[in-house]
């Protein structure tokens, strides 16, 4: 008789995901394949970012030293990971999912002056505890914006995180951190000129009120 795997199967992802997101793990080199997954895990569970999660992955795997060429995984294929990890282990991950994105659509129409985009987790339906709500807003005025919030009553920090433009990292813009409706959230700054060829690239990195609105009519009736 065949010998029978021991690995779980992998469970039903109920979660709508944006158009062109893959749905498995990518075929690959399987050292790549272990840091990725590793990375997942840090990211899951110790709230990592991506870039720092790889580089603790690297060094827990490879006791410190350099990995070899072609090696890294690039942040598509920590998602994967991260999807497959949330699946398997987080069986509150599809409901949290569905909240936060309600969350996140009604916080775009209170922003729709802004041109609110939804970005990260939350739009790609992978969202580990604690990650935030992430939405881009594409203003020439980040006072402005500011201002609103605080008429609002809305109280928040200021921050810095890099430009989605920049993967090197060096380019920065401002960044709000604050609680709507009991939810983390994370307002990214943008002027209005970088919104184009924002929206290229399959899947997509971000989505409107309208392609969250479409996630949303998808999710299962009983996520919501």
């Amino acid at each position: 008789m065949p010998e029978r795997s021991s690995a779980p199967p992998l469970p039903t992802d109920p979660i709508p995901r944006p158009p062109g997101t893959r749905a498995d793990m990518p075929v690959g080199d399987p050292l790549r394949l272990e840091i990725a997954a590793a990375a997942a895990r840090l990211i899951a569970d110790g709230g990592l970012d991506y870039g720092s999660a790889k580089r603790k992955a690297v060094q827990q795997l490879l006791d410190g030293d350099a990995p070899p060429r072609g090696a890294m995984p690039d942040n598509t294929e920590v998602d994967a990971a991260l999807r497959e990890h949330l699946a398997l282990f987080d069986e509150d991950h599809p409901a949290r999912v569905a909240r936060m994105r309600r969350v996140a659509l009604a916080l775009m129409h209170a922003l729709a002056d802004y041109r609110p985009y939804l970005a990260g987790a939350v739009w790609k339906g992978i969202v580990a505890e604690h990650a935030p709500i992430h939405l881009q807003l594409f203003h020439d005025d980040v006072k402005d914006i500011e201002i609103r919030l605080l008429d609002d009553g809305v109280e928040f920090e200021v921050g810095e995180v890099p430009h989605f433009r920049d993967e090197g990292g060096r380019r920065a813009v401002e960044a709000l951190t604050t609680t709507w409706r009991g939810e983390p959230v994370m307002l990214s700054l943008y002027p209005v000129d970088d919104l184009r060829g924002a929206l290229r690239g399959v899947p997509a990195e971000r989505g409107d009120a309208d392609a969250v609105a479409r996630l949303l009519a998808a999710t299962p009736g009983d996520l919501g």
